[in-house]
């Protein structure tokens, strides 16, 4: 493997691969390779979008995935803060005309063609940087104000990405993006509290009369089901609330925007349906329940289509 495919981690550990440079084509190659050879997270996205649009996305997705090693995969919090200023001031870089990261060499077309602002970019690598100093979250309101800097920028980048920059568009999306941050959140709470990290807000397990404690020894209680249920209850609202955003935009991105929406609310109907003891089993969503997802959205968007 040559320098120019190394991940992240491995990337700023080797000098060489810093201080290379590196063309367009090699750039390119690069971001693809992350998105679709690496990672493999980009085959149901790409298959529904315009392929004239797949290498932004891929450019995109590579920024972000960056930033997210960064913040998640060097355990030195230190460390991840001290990388995370250097993507910062590339990112300034990049804006300023000195791209030198493949990463960043190949996001500039990108930027340039779509108009890209630079408050999503930064506003995703604030959120990583706060992932390394705060750990718990005193109520709700806090806790979506994270999400307005770790999952919002992603909607509104994908929306400049496929010609949309309106508020109203921009604010349903950040419903959703923030619901599907919380989903993820609820669904994985004994992976994030491996790292220390509690999502669930405090003022709602105190009001339920549930400890810290009792969360560190993984203790199910109906207290805890009762802070389960109102929690999943307001990421569910969200959900609802974003949904008009996939009547306001291209059939394609309708589908994209519709099948992420129903997939987090199938991890909420999972999380309901074990009874909000996410404490002993990960809810998750198996290959044959996405793909009855996508059938059934692909089935939704083609009788709205007729009517």
């Amino acid at each position: 493997m040559t320098s120019r495919f190394l991940p992240p981690k491995e990337f700023v550990a080797s000098p060489e691969a810093l201080d290379r440079a590196h063309s367009l084509d090699e750039s390119l190659a690069y971001t693809r390779w992350l998105a679709t050879g690496y990672y493999e997270n980009f085959h149901v996205v790409t298959f529904l979008l315009p392929r004239r649009l797949h290498q932004d996305f891929f450019n995109v997705y590579a920024f972000c995935r960056w930033a997210d090693d960064l913040g998640d995969e060097l355990g030195d919090p230190n460390e991840s803060l001290r990388l995370l200023a250097w993507w910062r001031a590339e990112l300034d870089a990049l804006y300023a005309g000195r791209a030198t990261h493949p990463v960043f060499v190949a996001l500039g077309p990108t930027i340039e063609r779509h108009h890209l602002p630079i408050e999503p970019f930064a506003d995703l690598i604030h959120a990583f940087v706060q992932d390394q100093t705060v750990t718990r979250y005193r109520d709700v309101d806090e806790l979506v104000g994270y999400c307005r800097y770790s999952a919002n920028p992603v909607g509104r980048l994908v929306l400049y990405l496929c010609g949309y920059s309106d508020p109203e568009r921009q604010r349903l999306s950040d419903s959703t993006c923030t619901a599907l941050q919380l989903a993820n959140f609820w669904q994985d709470v004994i992976v994030d509290l491996e790292k220390d990290r509690v999502y669930l807000p405090l003022d709602v397990l105190a009001r339920h009369g549930y400890t810290l404690e009792e969360l560190s020894a993984r203790r199910f209680t109906p207290a805890f089901r009762g802070a389960m249920r109102e929690v999943v209850g307001r990421a569910r609202g969200l959900f609802h609330e974003g949904l008009p955003l996939a009547r306001m935009v291209d059939r394609r991105l309708s589908i994209d925007l519709e099948l992420f929406s129903r997939g987090g609310l199938k991890v909420l109907d999972k999380i309901e349906r074990q009874g909000y003891d996410v404490l002993s089993r990960r809810p998750y969503i198996t290959k044959a329940e996405r793909v009855r997802l996508l059938v059934a959205t692909l089935a939704r968007a083609a009788f709205q289509r007729a009517a």
